[in-house]
């Protein structure tokens, strides 16, 4: 297997919106901001990411309840190339452990 693993620590920016499948697969959508200062080549260089969170399955809706725009967490999962309503690519972040911070 070749490894797809990103954790990114952040702000939940837009409330989460639940739905369940026709087959009856519980989803959380919802999207997070990441705001820092890195260090790249010895310069420091401003980074800012705000990207779709898809948590999936029953644990999803326990975890996720007590989310709000606002709350600050650390998402751990992988990357997966979803397509937007008009067909534009995205990057989402599949979370497979969610932690809050605070």
């Amino acid at each position: 297997m070749i490894e797809n693993n990103l954790v990114l620590i952040g702000q939940v920016v837009k409330a989460p919106k639940l739905s369940t499948s026709p087959a009856g697969i519980h989803h959380c959508q919802f999207s997070i901001e990441h705001r820092s200062i890195q260090n790249e080549a010895g310069l420091n260089r401003q980074a800012f990411v705000r990207m779709q969170v898809v948590a999936t399955g029953e644990w999803s809706q326990h975890l996720t309840r007590d989310l709000t725009a606002g709350s600050n967490i650390k998402v751990s999962g992988f990357i997966n190339r979803h397509e937007s309503r008009n067909g534009n690519p995205l990057l989402v972040l599949h979370a497979q452990q969610i932690e809050m911070i605070n």
